[in-house]
């Protein structure tokens, strides 16, 4: 589950699935057990020895007009990856004016002074690379890859729609049309969209993560232009930006080009607003009743607060994340939908923000089937998962799908610049895209029922039931 719009693929809804035909056939009859003295002898592989890499060799400098800026060398390559991150997203959205961040992720796009609309296009998949941009609560990011000769164009054509982006009544008119029509395809036309849309807001108490980054029409509509003027000027600016590059590129001639295009832009004197506000322990459970048109099987959603992407336990509840969801092999998708064939679809996610997470099971039922016994599905693989035996041959795959995919992404410049923005924006620390090779490899079981005792099991939580009705 993620509520991370970008510009290219928006919000990946879960949508009911239909079982396959061999998960409704009959089980087959599980033949005798051998006699003990017959039984085959298991021999379990050694524990793996862990992964050490040598660190990133990052280059961290920063201008005088305060643009943060990292760059890694690589080898071997041709392409390079050129990534502008903003330190604003959902959560910066001022009261009223939901959706604003992940409408400048479509306004950038847009003329600048010098630069026509689309012209990113023209600059990077003409030449055989390509463009993205996705918002979400605590960024905005940018990101290019193009053939290494073409680097230059790309650190002007960055620098400059940083300053001179024309925010102006056509572009703001016609971006705002196309973020509604995302809004409304990929929210309010999915069966499920609404479910998933809601869970910040039920979630959080009072953190202006309870806002969806998507945003809502009616703030949209409500917006004028000076209100987008305003917004723009006070975060896009250079002292709230972090520049990255990855790949072929030459670093003493990189920094002559930062220097050329980025130095010189002007950083205003006013301070950048920041969120203060703290999300309080909730207090007591709570059960919503949410009701939207177009709803083939209800569902249920169990809410939880979570800790920052920086608290000790975010790597242990990353693989917990992964036991209970991630795969056909799972254990929420083997217990509720292919043995109990109870529900359609199942999912437990750890959505961890720099100011506090959000953590959630859901359910959508399988035809017939009551919403509170896949409410107690649900809470019983979560108990089964801290106070049973975890085998080792599950923990060490997960531990493996979660390795395999952090290495898979550190053989690109898009992935490793993508690995430290991430590690810049939540951590405060390019480093941290070393650092959390080695946290995921330290998780142990008992690290995993801890975190799910603390955050889940003794923690009050929501419980929202979606079934088919009129949209409130």
């Amino acid at each position: 589950m993620s509520l991370r719009p970008n510009r290219r693929q928006s919000l990946a809804l879960m949508a009911a699935a239909g079982l396959p035909a061999w998960a409704q056939s009959p089980p087959a009859v599980a033949p005798a057990a051998p006699a003990a003295s017959d039984a085959p002898t298991i021999v379990l592989p050694p524990p793996r020895p862990p992964i050490v890499l040598p660190p990133l060799a990052l280059r961290q400098r920063r201008l005088a007009n305060g643009l943060q800026v990292v760059s890694l060398p690589t080898q071997g390559g041709t392409t390079v990856s050129v990534q502008v991150w903003y330190r604003v997203g959902g959560k910066d959205d001022p009261v009223g004016r939901s959706g604003f961040a992940h409408l400048f992720e479509h306004m950038m796009f847009k003329r600048t002074k010098y630069m026509r609309d689309e012209m990113f296009d023209r600059l990077t998949e003409d030449v055989g690379g390509q463009n993205n941009a996705f918002t979400a609560e605590d960024m905005t990011a940018y990101q290019n890859e193009v053939p290494s000769n073409h680097l230059e164009r790309l650190l002007w054509a960055e620098a400059e729609r940083l300053a001179h982006l024309q925010v102006d009544q056509a572009n703001f008119d016609s971006e705002r049309k196309v973020v509604i029509e995302e809004l409304r395809e990929r929210v309010l036309a999915d069966p499920y969209g609404r479910l998933f849309n809601a869970l910040p807001q039920h979630g959080f108490e009072r953190h202006p993560y309870q806002r969806p980054v998507i945003g809502s029409e009616a703030d949209l509509n409500a917006a004028t232009l000076d209100d987008v003027r305003r917004f723009h000027a006070t975060y896009y600016r250079p002292d709230n930006a972090v520049l990255i590059v990855v790949g072929d590129f030459d670093p003493p001639q990189l920094d002559g080009w930062v220097d050329r295009y980025f130095a010189p832009l002007v950083t205003p004197a006013t301070p950048i607003p920041r969120v203060t506000e703290h999300e309080p322990v909730r207090a007591r459970d709570q059960r919503v009743e949410l009701k939207a048109p177009n709803v083939p099987l209800p569902a249920v959603a169990l809410l939880w607060k979570g800790p920052s992407a920086t608290h000790a336990d975010a790597a242990a509840l990353e693989v917990a994340q992964a036991l209970l969801s991630s795969g056909e092999s799972s254990r929420l998708n083997e217990a509720l939908v292919y043995t109990a064939q109870a529900a359609q679809a199942a999912g437990f996610a750890a959505e961890l923000y720099a100011d506090g997470g959000l953590l959630a099971a859901y359910a959508i039922a399988a035809s017939g089937q009551s919403l509170r016994k896949l409410e107690d599905a649900l809470l019983n693989q979560i108990s089964l998962l801290v106070r049973g035996k975890v085998p080792v041959l599950e923990i060490d795959k997960v531990r493996t799908q979660l390795m395999t995919s952090v290495l898979l992404s550190r053989q690109t410049p898009q992935g490793l610049a993508d690995a430290i923005g991430r590690a810049v924006l939540l951590h405060g620390d390019a480093r941290e895209a070393d650092a959390r090779i080695a946290r995921l490899q330290a998780v142990r079981v008992a690290d995993i029922q801890r975190v799910l005792t603390q955050h889940v099991l003794r923690a009050r939580r929501v419980t929202i039931d979606y079934t088919q009705g009129a949209a409130a």
